[in-house]
């Protein structure tokens, strides 16, 4: 009995759980630093700054992981209910969806009797595959696989959270909340810049937004855990 070698999974995909492994380990320092910063505020205990950081970071890894498995889940029921519109688009009015992708083409500044011979070798090479492609964005049997997602995710959490947990942690009494910020303030700097080219965003502005929503939210736990100190 012959096996079914397994495709190979495609650029985009590969890109969309690279994504997600990035943007899991930017929550997780975040989350861990926030939680972290803020019990550190409020109390001076190792200890009870250590606790407080484990449970955010098992918190936060489930969370990250079934958060990412439903999102990837819900991108893939839209994306077949895509193509079930489109396949009864087809056999309903053909000639509509002929036109719309042709048309799509001369918009683009293609000439008209050459947007018109593409359309017609796409179309009868895959109709249904052109007009989603055309219509919705994205190509047909490229998904990204929930499970791939949500393991990405749950791995890169706590990878990203052992930085503010150690730092807190290890750091001398008189160091660790300075040393913490300089700590969480660099890791953002990595993941912001790698997100950035990740989403083909500008590299300057996307790091340093994540930079500063970082600095925002350990500011404002600090400042919330040492009213109750």
């Amino acid at each position: 009995m012959m096996t079914r070698k397994k495709k190979p999974a495609t650029l985009a995909q590969r890109i969309n759980v690279l994504r997600a492994s990035v943007m899991g380990a930017n929550d997780g320092i975040l989350s861990v630093a926030g939680i972290v910063v803020g019990v550190a505020g409020a109390a001076t205990s190792s200890f009870a700054i250590f606790i407080s950081g484990i449970a955010g970071m098992i918190a936060g890894t489930v969370s990250m992981a079934m958060g990412e498995y439903v999102s990837v889940n819900t991108q893939k029921d839209a994306q077949r209910k895509a193509i079930e519109t489109q396949t009864v688009a087809l056999d309903n009015d053909y000639d509509n969806e002929y036109n719309f992708v042709r048309d799509k083409y001369v918009a683009t500044g293609i000439k008209p009797e050459l947007a018109d011979q593409a359309t017609k070798e796409m179309m009868a090479e895959d109709p249904v595959k052109t007009t989603v492609r055309e219509r919705f964005g994205f190509n047909v049997g490229e998904y990204t696989n929930p499970f791939s997602a949500a393991i990405a995710s749950m791995i890169s959490f706590p990878t990203g959270s052992i930085l503010p947990l150690v730092s807190i942690t290890l750091l001398p009494k008189n160091w660790r909340i300075a040393g913490t910020f300089v700590a969480v303030i660099i890791a953002l700097s990595i993941t912001g810049y790698v997100a950035a080219i990740l989403g083909n965003a500008d590299r300057w502005h996307g790091t340093r937004r994540n930079v500063i929503a970082g600095i925002l939210t350990m500011l404002v736990t600090y400042g919330i855990g040492h009213l109750f100190a």
